[in-house]
């Protein structure tokens, strides 16, 4: 098996990605397949597939804001995105149930905050329920607060994360 790589994602990643997240999340939580072709269409580079053998095997996604409200949910739909604002929201982050427990998770969010870095974005806000603080705490956000969010009928926790410009050489 190969090492997974990574890409941005296209139309024609819509219904694999929809797959995932109808098997990754609970109940009501999982995006439509037409907000996952919304966040594709309108901001293709804050949406990165995880690829391992030319299969997708995970991705995340977000939108930017200004202001930042976790409990926004017209903004899963993308309403109110600016891609120059400096903070980035993610809406998700799925592995395939299949490739779970293998470390993609972690490497796919450090590819993220890489590239979020790069394109200048200064904060990535996200929320996860308690299972997952640990894990985003280990990779470098920190806890917010509990979410007003009942999105899905669950509990969840908002998390920030504060990027840093590269220093350059003078």
């Amino acid at each position: 098996m190969n090492p997974p790589s990574f890409r941005q994602a296209t139309p024609s990643d819509i219904d694999r990605c929809f797959e995932i997240e109808n098997c990754a999340y609970e109940g009501d939580e999982a995006a439509t397949r037409e907000k996952i072709a919304t966040r594709i269409e309108q901001y293709p580079q804050g949406f990165i597939v995880m690829e391992q053998d030319g299969r997708v095997i995970g991705f995340i996604n977000g939108g930017c804001a200004h202001d930042v409200v976790m409990s926004d949910e017209a903004f899963k739909e993308l309403i109110g995105h600016d891609p120059a604002a400096p903070n980035v929201v993610v809406m998700s982050v799925v592995i395939d149930p299949a490739c779970q427990g293998q470390g993609h998770a972690s490497l796919m969010m450090r590819t993220f905050v890489a590239h979020m870095t790069a394109t200048g974005k200064k904060t990535i806000h996200l929320m996860c329920k308690d299972r997952h603080v640990a894990l985003y705490e280990r990779l470098g956000y920190r806890y917010v607060r509990p979410s007003s969010s009942d999105h899905g009928g669950m509990a969840w926790h908002e998390m920030v994360m504060t990027l840093y410009a590269p220093i350059r050489k003078l």
